[in-house]
């Protein structure tokens, strides 16, 4: 073979050479790039991986239920069975719930109660507290503290209105219990019968009035110069500074219970009356 020939065997054997080289690098890189891709793949997606697996007919799933944006707001107690503690260093303490947080549900959730009475209760009084220390009220018990501010104008007005929410809050959480609602007995009855027709009447006239009742406030069964009556009050307004005996309260803020009926505050009312009314309590208040 001569010396041309040999140098062109040579550059075809190099050309070659260099052609499978290319070759072995593109199909390499082609299946790193596959196999980054399906790691991607899997990574945002668990449930899909290679073809061929039976991993590969799991279904797809749907997109992810965003997370309700007031989630965070909702206080969830420690132990939903245990009362709130009520220590206080000084002035008035909180008194305590008359039974555990959950033990209202399924009509008022454990965690209702620890926002509403745990949260917004509390800090009537801690507010109240503030308000009477280096006063004359300071040490006076908190219906003495409510019918005081009512007389002040208004520069106790923001006294008034922590001090009688705190009064309101404290007769709420009385005039309810588990196992309560139904009809009430006894004389009691005799007095709603006489002075409504009927329970069903008052049951009537008290849900139809808590569930109009405009905007933040209370509702009332009172005795009113020996008379029941059903009245309703604005804000922190309590009977208790109106010559009326206060002797069963619904509140219907919406910390009452928005967490567990929304804006519905109609089945609220009906749940109080039918399923947590004391009417024990009721009674002993009507002497």
């Amino acid at each position: 073979m001569s010396n041309e020939s040999s140098r062109k065997a040579r550059e075809l054997r190099s050309a070659a050479s260099a052609a499978r080289g290319r070759r072995n690098f593109l199909a390499g890189a082609l299946s790193v790039g596959a196999a980054s891709a399906l790691a991607r793949s899997a990574f945002a997606d668990p449930l899909k991986t290679a073809p061929g697996t039976a991993a590969d007919h799991v279904p797809a799933r749907g997109p992810t239920p965003p997370i309700a944006a007031d989630k965070k707001l909702v206080p969830l107690a420690a132990d939903p069975k245990a009362p709130v503690p009520t220590e206080s260093a000084s002035g008035l303490a909180l008194p305590a719930l008359p039974y555990p947080q959950s033990a209202l549900e399924p009509y008022i959730t454990a965690n209702t109660v620890s926002l509403h009475y745990g949260k917004h209760h509390r800090t009537y009084y801690e507010k109240v507290n503030a308000a009477v220390q280096g006063t004359p009220l300071s040490g006076k018990p908190l219906e003495h503290i409510v019918k005081e501010s009512a007389k002040g104008g208004k520069d106790r007005q923001k006294l008034f209105n922590n001090a009688a929410q705190a009064w309101n809050h404290d007769l709420y959480w009385q005039s309810i219990k588990p196992g309560g609602g139904g009809e009430p007995s006894g004389e009691l009855r005799k007095r709603i019968d006489k002075d409504f027709g009927s329970y069903d009447a008052w049951k009537s006239q008290f849900i139809t009035i808590a569930t109009e009742h405009f905007s933040n406030g209370w509702v009332w069964l009172v005795l009113d110069k020996n008379k029941l009556k059903i009245v309703d009050t604005h804000d922190a307004d309590t009977p208790l500074v109106r010559g009326r005996k206060p002797l069963l309260v619904i509140d219907v803020w919406e910390h009452a219970y928005y967490l567990d009926y929304k804006n519905v505050r109609k089945d609220y009312v009906t749940a109080f009356v039918e399923h947590l009314i004391n009417w024990d309590f009721v009674a002993k208040n009507l002497g």
